[in-house]
């Protein structure tokens, strides 16, 4: 668009170029809710999805598979709101995955919008509504009111509210009289009334006119009417008292001749501007002011139709889609709105409302020079107006011309007028602030300033803050300094007013480090417990930069020790190695002033890394011992300490033991020990027991032992002796106890402890010589020196002694008393006593082991007795019993045989050599086998061990018995047979004995034992399993025998003797076996598998003629191969259950013919697929092809398919094609038809199949065959899916058809599934092969091609324009320029390179360019240059064109490009000039003063000498401009520059320099120019000066106007002062009758306006339009 017009106007995006199709770009599929989102629906093959457009992030789409109807999204906020079915309403968050409403209302919601940034507005057929979606509850819309009978048969386009939600409108349009009407429903809530407005688009805005309190509300309608005439209506609502009244504004709308169709589709208004856009239908857009209703724009934005539109950038534009895809936007521009108001409107008064208004630039001057005018005419109420209306008037200048007017009596102080007019619009600017408070402050009036700050009317900054603090309200200039983000102030102010823990979170929140350590130096004089917590908080912070030490310096020179010993505490709390000396700090402090802090420090263990000596000798001096000792390592030093036990816990000082090494405990034990032994000795217990492991027990008893504290000792040894193992320790406890004569807890440690040593502790008691000995008794009790204790006491007689140990301490060991007391010939009766004594409690066995030793078993015969009559049935009583009946032979046998209690095993050994036949009765009743057996064998027992044998009945025994080894097995046997058996009549025991001869493999015996039980009378003979075992022995030891016993035998089990027959190859008996029991199939399978006789079987079969004997052979000769006999067999027995392997093996096997009657036989009683199947293959194999068809026309159940496949794999591809054909299989047809060469009937069965494969094996068979028209059918079917197309190209190039190839993707084109794949592949194609036609394929289809892959294969052939085109349509403009600049003999052309260098993202490129030109196309140049400008390092593309020494080339550039002001640029555009001696164009260049920037002086110096007058003048000025006024007067002079002279001494502004030149012009009589001199600076020679020269020269003539002209000015200014005098007298005489203090008017309310006359105009519209 021109550059002059009042809009910006951009297009944002193109929605098409971002895949949205054509087809949803209309006012159902898009919508557009803001400047932020535009959200369209689609409709594809892949079902319904929503694009979203995020405007304001790159374009980014974000798709989404949606089934709803219409989709809106939020204003600004990733929400998007969904209507599904009409009724039902979602509305989601995107970002966060949520769901924030949903509703379903009971009929269809027509039209829905944002109609704020919380509420959607909804539209039914018969209602209005609105919604809070972020109330957080899950109410549903609220109903408004009843939808207007006007808009029923009315398309919804719009629904707006005003933003207090108390006006609604809803918009519509309908056909009506061959004209789109327009239909208004307007609705006031606080009424409850609705009213029907003529019109098509309408908005709520406002407004703030002047002298008004508040905005003023109007509504905003644009129609056009039936007549076709469009107006705009503009009218106040809800009217505010003491606003002034706003007078309804009617224009029109114009619309051309040309666009009688056109109407109004959105209205949108700029509160903050003032100002309407109105956009219709055919792309115009109107602007209008609010204000005045003044038309200020129209013009045409789009030839395209627009369908929506909504607010831009905050409501200050208006954005637009129209139906070609375009997103445009549209906005006034700032900086030309009012030039072009003033300039082609002429309208001065719109300008300065719309400039004061909205704050645009350009009316300045306007603005000034009302200001101005007003001031000189004393309007100051309208001055302050004005300045208050303009931004560039709101200076501190202005501020201090409106202080320094003195109102009229009754008015009101200009400057108070201008900042109340400033309230009531805004915010007032910094300086504004500052004047403003400064009264306001000064009278106390705190609230009203806090009402301003907390309202934004002031602008905060440091100096308000600072003036706010004098006046000692540090909370107030808190908020100030706070919002002027004064951070170093905010952080005193805190810190001042105590609060502390706001600070480090304001510092952290603002990202502010201030200087802590100076802040916390001031608040330690002020506070210092809050200092040390507000440093203690800093320590959290990462940043803090502390110096800890520092900080901690600032408390401890103030004395405040308890602070700064809590802030070094949390300081150091990390305990680091680099802080030890700061540890050591602290501690030193507090142990000098508050030791008990230390020792509470100390105690923690808060410290490890500070001196630890130091602190150590501080800690004894102040008293803390225990501290002390836990810093000390020197021995010397710990003795000297360790002693004042009497203040060291006793707990810490056993604990601190455990520190110290064992030279180090023993020595301070030992000085504990030598002082004060009596007070000390109870730790030093403690001390020993618990480090005992670590000292040493043996040293410490040393040690108590060199100081004779046996006391010591013994307490020391009674701690550890329960957890010693060291022997001498518990020997040492002993000797100690002894001493002490604590002879119980000797008794317990005998008992108890299994440490010590036995033999030692027994002989010291024994020479100690206790009073009680049982300690002694217990300690040989434990050891067993039994013997020698009985020893002891009957030497010693301490008799009572030992009845005390054999009747308390242990009568357990009472057989070694009693053997003891043998063994010293002790009198019997005594030994008999005593042994009565303990009835009961004896061990018996070891008892009598013991008197038997001794030969003394009678002894016991009294006790054994006693013991029985007690009720004992021990069975060591017993067995001793037996011994003694049996060596006095008292009735042996009788108690053998009935006493169940003896040991059979040691009575039976008893006996072995006393009477063999006594042991062999023990045995037996204990059933000790082994001990009978060896006593039967070594004496010969054998028939009373087979006896033993067979009641046993043990499969054990037996096998034991019956060994290989075993030499006595024979006559066993033997005793078996002819003793034993005969015996039986229970058959138990001779099964056993039979499976016992059958495990040991006695097959002969057996048959001997087998042989007597059943051959010879017996009640066994008909027994079915001993036949059978028989008969089995027989098999495996003899079968010579197994044919008798099967003829004499018939109580056997033939099922199960004839397998076993089979097993052991007797098939001859197997089969008489089966055939004497009549199992004819039995028999027939040993014939035909074992015995393999088919000729026997088929004799056998033609016997007895049975239906399973025949099947049975024939099967048989089926496996033997036999395949006719086999066949004949089968249809015999009439049986077609095999029928799998028969058909198998005969196909196999190639006797189809045979096969043909055995299936036909099947099919009598069979339906199976496998049959039919068989038979439809043995006629293809015969190439009875008829007989195929006739039954393939028949019933039958063959899978026809799975056959043909067969025939196919054969390659009976006639059979197979009968198939195919019968059950519509085309896909395989086509491959069938392919190999019978039938290729046109192959295409036409591919062509129903339609399969990917089939298409591709028919194509290739054409390809093979070279049936091209026929391959191009198939071919067309594969290109359309993509995956098929390299293999297929590939095809066609092996085998050199390339212009087939082309041609078949030429025909695909316009498939309707065609696809980029194709178009891709095309192109390349034409590349290979067709070079020719690369660039119109490109230029019809580039949009549908895979760029990336056809710009490789166009670079591999060269194709130079069509890799640039392509480089171009996929926006590679690096890559585009480059490949023109290098292939450039055939790929240049300079306006397509201009469109594409401009687009080029490397600038390094522009620079190749530039090369490029000047080598290739120098005249060319400039025009690059041009649209390179704004990209373009201009200092560095001047070095290029100087060095390569082509700089006139670039001169209309350089013309061009010095607005920009650059100092290379100027540089070089004046040494241009310079060498072409152009002195104007340099001369204009330097006093331009845009054009500045370049080095003055170095070019003075360069022209100061040219040979040029004209150049010389130029340096004259250059050295003027910089104030090098002497060099310049220097050159004016020798070339008698005059007038340029005079002016240089003028504008140097010296006294001095007018004076040299004054002279000079006098002593050269040059006096023209000392009278112009005299006159052009004026102000800056002196009057007296002048006087003297005159005087001097004699010039009195020359100077006589110059003198009158002093005269009259010295008159002129006594005047003045006159004046002014007299008005300050009449001013101090009035100051003197007005009363003191008047008030500041600003805050006195509202300033009374009298004689207006405004009045209400109600809130009504009544017949408005």
């Amino acid at each position: 668009m021109s550059s002059d017009i009042p809009i910006e106007f951009t297009e944002l995006t193109q929605l098409t170029q971002l895949g949205i199709s054509a087809n949803s770009l209309d006012f159902k599929s898009t919508t557009l809710e803001s400047d932020h989102y535009v959200c369209i629906r689609e409709n594809g093959s892949n079902g319904n999805t929503v694009a979203i457009i995020d405007l304001k992030n790159n374009n980014e789409i974000t798709r989404k598979t949606m089934s709803a109807d219409n989709a809106i999204m939020h204003p600004n906020q990733f929400v998007i709101s969904l209507r599904a079915n009409g009724t039902t309403l979602q509305i989601f968050n995107l970002g966060s995955k949520q769901r924030l409403k949903a509703f379903t209302l009971d009929e269809p919601v027509v039209f829905w919008k944002w109609i704020n940034d919380t509420h959607l507005g909804l539209v039914t057929g018969s209602a209005i509504y609105y919604w809070n979606v972020f109330d957080g509850t899950g109410d549903g819309p609220i109903r408004l009111s009843e939808r207007h009978h006007s808009l029923n048969n009315s398309q919804i386009i719009n629904f707006v509210a005003e933003p207090d939600l108390n006006w609604f409108a809803i918009n519509g349009i309908a056909q009506e009289d061959g004209r789109i009407a327009g239909h208004i429903q307007l609705y006031s809530k606080s009424r409850n009334v609705s009213q029907a407005i003529e019109g098509h688009v309408s908005k709520f805005a406002s407004i703030r006119l002047n002298g008004s309190s508040a905005p003023t509300k109007v509504f905003c309608v644009g129609n056009k009417n039936a007549q076709g005439q469009g107006n705009l209506h503009i009218i106040e609502i809800d009217h505010i008292e003491g606003n002034p009244q706003f007078q309804k504004k009617t224009v029109d709308i114009f619309f051309p001749h040309d666009a009688a169709n056109d109407f109004p589709i959105s209205l949108q208004a700029s509160d903050e501007y003032g100002i309407i856009y109105v956009l219709t239908k055919y792309g115009f857009i109107h602007l209008y002011d609010i204000e005045t209703g003044a038309n200020l724009f129209v013009n045409r934005i789009t030839a395209e139709n627009v369908f929506t539109a909504s607010s831009f950038n905050e409501g200050r534009g208006l954005i637009t889609i129209n139906k070609s895809g375009q997103v445009l936007s549209v906005e006034v521009s700032r900086d030309k709105i009012i030039p072009y108001v003033l300039e082609k409107l002429a309208n001065v008064p719109l300008a300065l409302a719309l400039s004061s208004r909205g704050g645009f630039p350009g009316a300045e001057n306007l603005f000034q020079q009302q200001f101005q005018n007003f001031l000189n005419q004393g309007d100051y109420s309208n001055a302050a107006k004005v300045a208050a209306s303009s931004e560039q008037l709101r200076t501190p200048d202005t501020i201090n011309k409106l202080k320094h007017i003195t109102p009229q009596p009754g008015q009101i102080s200009p400057i108070l007028e201008y900042f109340s007019i400033l309230l009531d619009r805004g915010t007032l600017n910094k300086f504004e602030s500052i004047e403003l408070a400064k009264p306001v402050l000064q009278q106390d009036r705190k609230p009203l300033f806090e009402k301003w700050l907390k309202e934004d009317k002031l602008t905060s900054s440091e100096e308000l803050g600072d003036i706010v603090k004098s006046y000692n309200d540090t909370t107030l200039a808190l908020a100030v300094y706070i919002r002027a983000n004064v951070n170093i102030k905010v952080v005193s102010s805190l810190a001042e007013l105590g609060q502390f823990d706001k600070i480090i979170p304001y510092c952290e929140k603002v990202g502010y480090n201030p200087d802590f350590t100076n802040l916390i130096q001031n608040l330690v004089r002020v506070n210092p417990d809050k200092a040390s917590e507000f440093a203690t908080s800093l320590l959290a912070r990462q940043d803090n930069n502390l110096n800890i030490e520092n900080v901690a310096d600032l408390f401890f020179s103030q004395n405040y020790i308890q602070q700064g010993t809590a802030f070094l505490l949390d300081a150091l709390k990390n305990d680091s190695p680099a802080e030890g000396h700061l540890q050591t700090k602290v501690l030193e402090i507090n142990l000098l002033h508050a030791p008990q802090v230390a020792d509470a420090i100390l105690g923690n263990r808060m410290f490890s890394h500070y001196d630890k000596p130091t602190i150590g000798k501080l800690c004894e001096k102040s008293g803390l011992f225990q501290r002390a000792l836990e810093h000390y390592d020197d021995l010397k030093d710990i003795k000297r300490v360790i002693v004042h036990t009497n203040v060291l816990p006793n707990d810490w000082l056993v604990a601190y033991f455990g520190q110290l090494n064992v030279q180090q405990s023993v020595a301070c034990i030992k000085e504990l020990l030598a002082n004060n032994m009596a007070q000390n000795l109870q730790v030093i217990i403690q001390v020993a027991t618990k480090y005992s492991d670590l000292i040493g027990p043996l040293t410490l008893i040393k040690i108590f032992e060199d100081y004779k504290c046996t006391e010591g000792e013994y307490y020391y040894l009674s701690s550890i002796v329960n957890l010693t193992q060291d022997a001498d320790v518990v020997f040492k406890y002993i000797q100690a106890a002894a001493k002490m004569n604590q002879t119980k807890e000797i008794e317990r440690v005998v008992r108890d402890n299994n440490v010590y040593n036995g033999e030692k502790v027994k002989n010291f008691l024994k020479e100690f010589k206790l009073d009680d000995q049982l300690p002694l008794i217990i300690v040989c009790d434990r050891f067993n020196f039994v013997h020698d204790l009985i020893l002891y006491l009957y030497k010693n007689q301490y008799f009572k002694f030992i009845e005390v140990y054999v009747q308390s301490v242990n009568p357990g060991n009472t057989p070694h008393v009693i053997a003891g007391l043998l063994d010293v010939d002790c009198d019997e009766n005594i030994i008999k006593n005593l042994l009565l004594s303990v009835l009961g409690r004896v061990p018996i066995k070891e008892l009598v082991a013991e008197v038997e030793k001794r030969n003394r078993l009678k002894i016991l015969l009294p006790f054994l007795e006693k013991t029985l009559e007690g009720g004992s049935n021990d069975q060591e009583v017993y067995n001793t019993l037996a011994k003694i009946y049996i060596d006095s032979n008292n009735s042996p046998e009788k108690f053998l045989q009935e006493n169940d209690i003896y040991d059979t095993l040691v009575v039976g050994k008893y006996c072995e050599k006393r009477d063999p036949y006594l042991a062999y009765i023990a045995y037996s009743k204990g059933g000790n086998d082994d001990e009978l057996i060896q006593i039967t064998n070594e004496n010969k027992m054998y028939k009373y061990q087979a006896r033993y044998l067979l009641q046993k009945s043990d499969f054990n025994l037996w096998n034991k018995v019956l060994a290989n080894d075993d030499i006595h097995r024979r006559q066993l046997i033997d005793q078996v047979i002819s003793t034993g058996i005969p015996e039986l009549n229970d058959p138990e025991p001779i099964s056993v004995t039979v499976k016992a001869f059958m495990e040991n493999d006695l097959p002969q015996e057996l048959i001997e034992l087998l042989e007597k039980i059943i051959l010879e009378p017996s009640p066994f003979n008909d027994n079915t399993s001993l036949q059978g075992l028989l008969i089995l022995t027989a098999i495996k030891a003899d079968p010579s025998r197994v044919s008798r016993y099967v003829e004499n035998l018939d109580k056997y089990d033939p099922e199960e003797i004839a397998p076993l027959c089979i097993d052991n190859q007797l098939y001859e008996e197997a089969f008489e076996v089966y055939d004497k029991f009549e199992l004819r199939t039995d028999a027939m399978k040993v014939l035909v598998e074992d015995i393999m006789s088919l000729d026997r079987g088929e004799q056998y079969a033609e016997k007895h003629d049975t239906s399973d004997l025949w099947y049975q052979l024939g099967t048989a000769q089926l496996n033997g191969l036999r395949i006719p006999e086999a066949i004949d067999s089968y249809v015999k027995s009439r049986n077609p259950t095999n029928y799998e392997q028969v058909i198998e093996i005969a196909e196999h096997a190639g006797k189809e013919e045979e096969l043909i009657s055995f299936l036909d036989m099947a099919r009598e009683s069979l339906r199976e697929p496998l049959i039919d199947g068989a038979l439809i293959n043995a006629y293809a194999s015969l190439d009875k092809l008829n007989e195929i068809e006739k039954f393939v026309g028949g019933p039958n159940v063959a899978d026809l398919e799975t056959i043909g496949d067969k025939l196919f794999e054969a390659k009976n591809y006639k059979g197979a094609k009968i198939l195919y054909s019968n059950v519509s299989k085309y896909s395989k047809l086509a491959t069938t038809l392919v190999y019978l060469e039938d290729y046109q009937g192959a295409v036409d069965c591919a062509r129903k199949a339609s399969n990917i494969n089939v298409w591709k094996q028919v194509n290739n068979a054409c390809i093979e065959n070279k049936e091209f028209r026929l391959a191009q059918i198939c071919g067309l079917n594969l290109i359309v899916d993509a995956e098929e197309l390299p293999e297929l190209v590939l095809t066609y190039e092996y085998n050199g058809y390339f212009q087939e190839l082309i041609a078949l993707f030429e025909s695909g084109l316009g498939l309707e599934r065609a696809h980029m794949g194709m178009f891709t592949e095309l192109a390349i194609l034409y590349a290979k092969y067709s070079p020719e036609k690369v660039m119109e394929h490109l230029k019809l289809f580039w949009s549908r091609l895979n760029i990336p892959k056809v710009l490789s294969a166009c670079e591999e052939a060269h194709l130079y324009p069509e890799l640039i085109f392509l480089y171009c349509h996929y926006e590679e403009w690096d890559n585009a320029a480059l490949t023109m600049i290098e292939k450039s003999e055939v790929a240049f052309d300079h306006t397509s390179f201009k469109e594409i260098i401009v687009k080029a993202t490397n600038l390094e490129i522009y620079y190749k360019a530039i090369q490029f030109y000047i080598n290739e196309n120098p005249s060319l140049l400039v025009d690059l240059l041009s649209v390179l400008t704004p990209r373009l390092d201009l200092p560095r593309v001047v070095r290029i064109f100087v060095k390569s020494d082509n700089l006139p080339l670039i001169k209309p550039f350089l013309i061009s490009v010095l607005e920009k002001n650059n100092s290379v640029v100027n540089g070089a555009y004046h040494d241009l000039l310079i060498e072409e001696e152009d002195y104007k164009s340099l001369k204009s260049s330097i006093e331009n003063e845009s054009n500045n920037r370049f080095n003055k002086l170095d070019l003075a110096e360069r022209l100061e000498n040219h040979d040029l007058i004209f150049f010389r003048q130029i340096s004259a000025t250059l050295y003027t401009k910089e104030k090098k006024y002497n060099k310049a007067i220097s050159i004016l002079k020798n070339d008698k520059l005059w007038s340029d002279l005079i002016r240089t001494v003028a504008i140097s502004k010296s006294n001095k320099i007018a004076h040299e030149i004054l002279d000079y012009f006098v002593e050269t009589g040059n006096h023209e120019c000392f009278v112009a001199l005299l006159y052009t600076c004026y102000e800056y020679i002196q009057y007296d000066y002048v006087l003297e020269v005159s005087w001097l020269h004699n010039l009195g003539n020359f100077i006589k106007p110059y003198e009158i002209s002093i005269a009259s000015e010295n008159q002129k200014r006594i005047n003045e002062v006159y004046t002014d005098l007299k008005k300050r007298q009449e001013a101090e005489k009035d100051e003197e009758d007005k009363p003191l203090g008047q008030p500041l008017m600003i805050t006195n309310g509202p300033i009374a306006v009298n004689g207006l006359g405004y009045q209400p105009t109600g809130t009504g519209f009544g017949n408005s339009f």
